[in-house]
């Protein structure tokens, strides 16, 4: 093999926690489950922990994600923490900058801010949390502009302030799932998380424009690309095709509309999907990385030579949590961070 390929142990590897609510289960148990993990992964050699903000969904627990990022960074010590992302058209972005000023003075040098122009909702709840939807998306260069002006060096003339927040370095990353982030991320010289988790159709495309019209800037001298996975890890292949059911009724329900709490996985997924949402449902998953720490080895390696990633932030939406904690360990492993 070329020593200019790129190998898994050169490639930064995070999680995102969308803090699944388990069937049965309760929030206050999705916020323990959380803490645990990202004390483990901090252990076991990731590089950030970011969860998303998502709202009115009854199997997502991290509606409230600054308050979260405040919780998982106060019970650990060396993780960076923060957000997969901030849907800005949701926030002020003097509000956004307070918050992770705040953040950045509690637990200094480890808070990343990410940010996303989609709703992370549906309309309705949209229309609840921002009274008025017009100019929802078209106005994120703008508001990314003005909260990154909340950021800049203290000015005592400016008439709006963000205290706690000017003249602090927040690493501030557009997320995406089209070109259009990666297009605004390139311009402005900031880091470019891609949401092919879920959304894996312009991954390549996407990460094209980022490197090919990255203009250098005081955060990033050159671009620097993420991209969002699922792993389903466990020690057998068996075993990883039995957890992954659990992400497969997921997004099963995503596609039929019917929001739950996450279930437990099952035997058998034919009794649950038909043919075409079966081919939805993998689709949307086209970067799902399922199967024993010898399948996995082969199958990440292609994906990182295929991208060149510089970082792979995962997703590991299993219902058991020592099984969760277990793909998770896995994963260091076979990305040498242990």
């Amino acid at each position: 093999m070329s020593s200019n390929i790129k190998q898994l142990s050169d490639v930064r590897i995070s999680v995102l926690d969308l803090v699944p609510i388990l069937a049965e289960k309760t929030a206050e148990d999705s916020f323990r489950n959380a803490l645990d993990l990202a004390r483990h992964v901090e252990k076991w050699g990731f590089t950030r922990y970011w969860m998303a903000e998502h709202h009115n969904m009854p199997g997502i627990a991290s509606s409230a994600t600054s308050v979260l990022i405040g919780h998982i960074a106060g019970g650990t010590s060396t993780i960076r923490v923060g957000s997969g992302g901030i849907m800005l058209p949701n926030h002020a972005p003097l509000v956004v900058a307070e918050q992770f000023g705040t953040l950045e003075t509690l637990y200094p040098g480890r808070i990343d801010l990410g940010l996303g122009r989609a709703p992370g909702t549906d309309q309705v709840t949209a229309m609840a949390l921002r009274r008025d939807l017009q100019g929802a998306g078209e106005d994120f260069p703008d508001n990314v502009a003005e909260l990154q002006s909340y950021f800049a060096p203290r000015d005592a003339s400016a008439r709006v302030r963000a205290v706690p927040g000017e003249g602090l370095d927040i690493p501030i990353w557009l997320l995406g799932s089209s070109t259009f982030s990666a297009q605004l991320a390139a311009m402005q010289g900031l880091p470019f998380a891609f949401a092919s988790h879920f959304a894996p159709t312009l991954l390549h495309t996407a990460l094209k424009l980022y490197r090919e019209h990255f203009q250098p800037s005081d955060q990033l001298e050159k671009p620097y690309a993420m991209a969002g996975i699922n792993v389903i890890a466990a020690d057998t292949d068996e075993e990883a095709q039995r957890l992954a059911t659990s992400l497969f009724r997921s997004f099963l329900n995503v596609i039929r509309g019917t929001a739950k709490p996450m279930q437990p996985p099952v035997e058998n997924m034919s009794e649950y999907w038909d043919a075409s949402e079966k081919y939805a449902v993998q689709q949307m998953l086209r970067y799902t990385f399922i199967g024993s720490p010898e399948t996995l080895k082969k199958e990440l390696q292609a994906f990182v030579e295929e991208t060149q990633i510089d970082e792979i932030m995962v997703a590991s939406n299993i219902y058991e949590h020592t099984a969760r904690l277990r793909s998770y360990e896995i994963l260091s492993e076979i990305f040498e961070k242990k």
